[in-house]
């Protein structure tokens, strides 16, 4: 038994606990590199880490963290917000994380993992219909909805 097709809300409800949850975590980990660290402590870490370029690197990771975050949790341009989320973890992944195996206790890569193949479902997948995307597009893009027939088309047949 299906219960999205019982309860055409549930993907859009599952899209939003995603989102929020992803989202606080993304904005934590940003306010950090920006409130806490601060550009000069966080240039510093990168380049201790063998990031390149790192003080652009610093930029990119707190600023995308820290807005991609917040535009999660208001699900507003979803997909942009995702994808850049995404490579942000896929350079954490690659520069700081492969290397010691998959737990984050050992300093591994199971957090950014995580993190990355959340940020790209949702952007592959879209906000659903709770979030300012899903307004601005009337709803018509919910989760439920997707890949089926439109209501036109089903009042049309």
């Amino acid at each position: 038994m299906n219960l999205a097709r019982r309860l055409p809300v549930l993907p859009d409800i599952g899209l939003l606990i995603g989102r929020l949850a992803l989202g606080v975590v993304f904005v934590a980990h940003g306010w950090q590199k920006f409130a806490d660290n601060g550009h000069a402590g966080q240039t510093k870490a990168f380049e201790a880490m063998g990031i390149p370029a790192p003080s652009l690197s610093a930029l990119f990771a707190t600023w995308v963290e820290l807005l991609g975050g917040l535009a999660l949790i208001i699900g507003v341009i979803t997909p942009v917000a995702g994808v850049l989320l995404a490579l942000n973890m896929a350079g954490a992944l690659w520069f700081v994380h492969l290397d010691k195996g998959l737990f984050a206790a050992d300093g591994g890569y199971e957090l950014v993992l995580v993190l990355g193949a959340g940020a790209l479902v949702l952007a592959l997948a879209g906000a659903g219909r709770f979030s300012v995307d899903g307004v601005l597009s009337g709803g018509s893009r919910s989760a439920a909805g997707r890949g089926g027939e439109s209501e036109r088309e089903k009042a049309d047949a």
